[in-house]
Parts: structure tokens; sequence; C-alpha cells
């Protein structure tokens, strides 16, 4: 039995906090893959700083039309100030206009340009999931094709519980579980596209349920749900390394990173540390 698990930190790129957790996270703990934001403020730092001190982690485009400033003139999804400025249901509705993909197309084209001219890519996501949209899906299949990255992430999350009532007796809890019912009929359409274009994606994806709430045990318990089934996992984290003592999710995030127990209990229950490239082989 074939079991891969591939941790990935989306953001990267975003603040020079991100950043530190993207290169302790590779260099201490059990991070394996990061998704660069092209827009992000300390994406220089990113690609000149830290990419150089993690030669096998896997870097992935992190497509983002929903925070900061966008690298083109597209009016439909920015303010007068190039600032986006579209929540994710109106990009639901919007992604039936021609002009608006034709403009979300534009701008995925320059944000994976600027990315694959400093560094090498082999998957992406999104910022907030919004590639997962399927009129948007098709698009980033698209680009995908046309600038050979191989690997798309989808988002079929398997429905798991952690033993915690303090995690569900909140608001973020039931939103979430409204995200999975989404996301996984987005990605019972999106899958047969993937496919089609003989491009490859993970089978589950950890992150979405608890959003928010991420921790070593919403890894081991998500993977713990999926012990039995020969796939490949992709878990999404955004873990932080404040230079402060601020203590928040996304700093929970990054200690989870250097779990040596959780690495331990990956490896006990049949899964293989891998990232994107080295997932199918």
């Amino acid at each position: 039995m074939t079991k891969k698990f591939i941790l990935n930190a989306d953001d990267f790129g975003m603040t020079q906090a991100f950043n530190r957790a993207v290169l302790k996270g590779y260099q201490n703990g059990i991070l394996t893959s990061a998704s660069i934001c092209a827009n992000g403020e300390a994406f220089e730092q990113a690609i000149g700083e830290v990419i150089a001190q993690c030669p096998d982690l896997s870097i992935g485009v992190h497509l983002n039309i929903i925070e900061g400033k966008s690298l083109t003139n597209v009016s439909a999804l920015t303010d007068e100030n190039g600032i986006f400025n579209n929540g994710y249901g109106a990009m639901i509705l919007k992604s039936f206009n021609n002009e608006f993909l034709k403009q979300v197309e534009q701008e995925f084209r320059a944000q994976i340009e600027k990315i694959i001219s400093r560094t090498k890519v082999d998957h992406i996501d999104s910022h907030v999931h919004t590639h997962a949209i399927p009129n948007i899906f098709k698009i980033v299949v698209k680009l995908a094709k046309e600038y050979n990255i191989p690997y798309i992430r989808t988002q079929f999350e398997h429905l798991y519980l952690i033993p915690s009532i303090k995690k569900h007796l909140t608001i973020a809890y039931p939103i979430n579980l409204i995200k999975i019912m989404l996301l996984n009929t987005f990605t019972m359409i999106n899958s047969n596209l993937v496919k089609e274009n003989n491009l490859k994606t993970n089978n589950y994806l950890i992150g979405v349920g608890y959003t928010g709430m991420m921790d070593d045990k919403s890894i081991a318990y998500g993977l713990k749900s999926l012990k039995n089934i020969d796939c490949i996992v992709e878990a999404l984290i955004h873990p932080c390394d404040y230079d402060d003592d601020t203590k928040d999710h996304h700093s929970a995030e990054f200690e989870l990173t250097q779990n040596g127990d959780l690495r331990d209990f990956i490896n006990e229950i049949g899964f293989e540390l891998s990232n994107h490239t080295n997932a199918f082989l």
C-alpha cells in the first residue's frame, strides 16, 4: 500500500513571519512544500533568502485574486487602487461572465510568469481556494498545461472529527462544514478535467474543516481517518514564526511543523512524508 503525505505551507511570501516559518519548518520539521504568492510583500525575501536554503522543498504558485494588489490592470477584480475586492460568493457568480474570466486569466498568467521566472515550481493552488470554482479551474488547467506545471490541488476532504468540544463549539466550525460541502462538490466536477489533461492531483485534502484551528491533532486525526486507504493526502497550513510573543492559530500551525511526535505518528500509520514531485514516483 502506497500512502504519501504532503504538508504544504500556503501564503509563502506574504510576510517575513510566513517566510521564517517555511524555512524552519523545512530545515527542522516536517514541512515538505510551500506555495508562494507573487503579490506578497515578502516575495523577494522568499525567493532570494529562503528557497536557496531549501533544496528539496516543493515550490508552488499560490494564485491570489482575493487579497492585496493585482499585478495587472484587472478592473473586474479590483477597486480603483488595484486592490482585490471580490469575495468568494461574488467570484462564483462572476465566473459565468466572459470578461471577468478573461481578466482572471490575465492576472493568473502574470502571477505564474513572475514566479517561474525566478524559481522552479511543481504545483498550483490558490488563496482561499478560488481556483476550485469550476469555470476558474478550467483556466488553471489551461495554464498548468501551457507552463508545464504538473500538479493542481483539489479539495476533497474526508469528514473526520477531533475529540475536542472547544473546536466544535465555535462559529467557524459550521461555516467550515459548509465549505467542505461546496469544495467537495467542486472537486467532483474538477477531477474529471484533471484526468482528461493528464495532470496530477491529491486524492484528499486536510485543512478545510478545521480552517483557523489547525494543529497537530488536526493533522493526526485527518490522517488516521485515511490510514486504510491507498492515497496521496495534502494538508494545507498557514504557519507564521513571529519575532515576538504573538500566539494565534498561525503560530500553532508553525509549531506543528516542529512536532517530532507528529512525525513519528505519521510514520507509524504508514504514511511517507513526500512533496509534490516525489508523491507520484
